[in-house]
């Protein structure tokens, strides 16, 4: 049995699709199934009740696949956990942190803990909520900075995981102003024509929390999506050109409130709070790590 053969067991068990399956591996589909056939010979029973379409995973299937997702999850771990054992006398801080928060709040909020408490070297990797989740998974980063809302939990809310809030921001629907000043695309509870609206990807922890948090009351609104990014950045420009009109958070924003660029475009009760959470693991390793989250969260 190898590694290779819980991850094409886990990609059939998701499609039921030999051919489909055999695809997503980058695999033909006779050597897809013979590797399917070796770990069934291997655990000593079928996995798969191949007289349906699509197949279906038998009892010991369904046991076997969380098995195999933590193993597979396992092994992603490992070179994560190495470089931790590694480095615990290391002085370097290894952050992840959602776009947004990377360009507004981290600079100044590091820079205030670097004149309370002697830092070290910081490693920051800026990405999607997604993609920030799995660094901090896979061990990768000791910490990860992002959105968050009660309604919106995700892959750190979890007993294996520590969180403190450190700020707070706000999501306001803005639009682009008309020659009055008002604007140019406004969310109202009755509309003549659907207002077009610049949405988050499912990979941005900011659409999360819209869905979260919005999702039922949009989808009876009189809406039309025209356009769908991972950053908040590239919806501002968007909504700056007039496109149409997005949740954004208020750190992001803020000059363009101030000076009129961008003007609020619906009522103060499509407005969602927010949270900026800093996450961290149960258990640290490194002092220099375990420092840094006492100053930061204040513990």
């Amino acid at each position: 049995m190898n590694l290779i053969w819980l991850e094409d067991f886990l990609a059939l068990a998701a499609t039921g699709n030999f051919s489909r399956a055999a695809e997503e591996r980058h695999s033909s589909q006779p050597a897809f199934s013979r590797r399917i056939r070796g770990l069934e010979e291997w655990v000593g029973t079928a996995l798969f009740d191949r007289s349906t379409q699509p197949a279906r995973l038998t009892e010991v299937g369904e046991w076997f696949r969380g098995v195999a997702q933590e193993l597979v999850a396992r092994v992603a771990r490992l070179p994560g956990e190495a470089k931790a054992l590694a480095e615990v006398r290391s002085v370097t801080l290894r952050i992840a942190s959602t776009h947004a928060l990377s360009f507004t709040f981290l600079p100044g909020w590091l820079r205030d803990h670097e004149s309370a408490t002697a830092l070290g070297p910081v490693q920051l990797m800026s990405d999607v909520l997604q993609r920030c989740e799995a660094l901090m998974l896979e061990s990768k980063v000791q910490f990860v900075l992002s959105h968050a809302h009660p309604k919106a939990r995700g892959a750190l809310d979890s007993d294996a995981f520590r969180s403190a809030q450190i700020g707070s921001d706000l999501l306001i629907a803005v639009s682009r102003p008309d020659a009055q000043g008002r604007p140019r695309h406004r969310l109202l509870d009755r509309a003549d024509a659907k207002v077009p609206v610049l949405e988050y990807t499912r990979e941005s922890g900011l659409g999360r929390i819209v869905r979260a948090v919005l999702g039922r009351r949009l989808a009876s609104a009189a809406v039309q999506v025209v356009f769908t990014a991972h950053l908040a950045s590239v919806l501002r420009t968007m909504v700056l050109d007039g496109k149409g009109l997005a949740w954004l958070p208020e750190t992001l924003i803020r000059d363009d409130l101030s000076q009129g660029r961008l003007v609020p475009a619906a009522a103060d009760a499509w407005h969602v709070p927010l949270e900026i959470r800093l996450y961290r693991e149960q258990a640290l390793v490194g002092r220099a790590a375990e420092a840094f989250w006492h100053a930061a969260a204040g513990s």
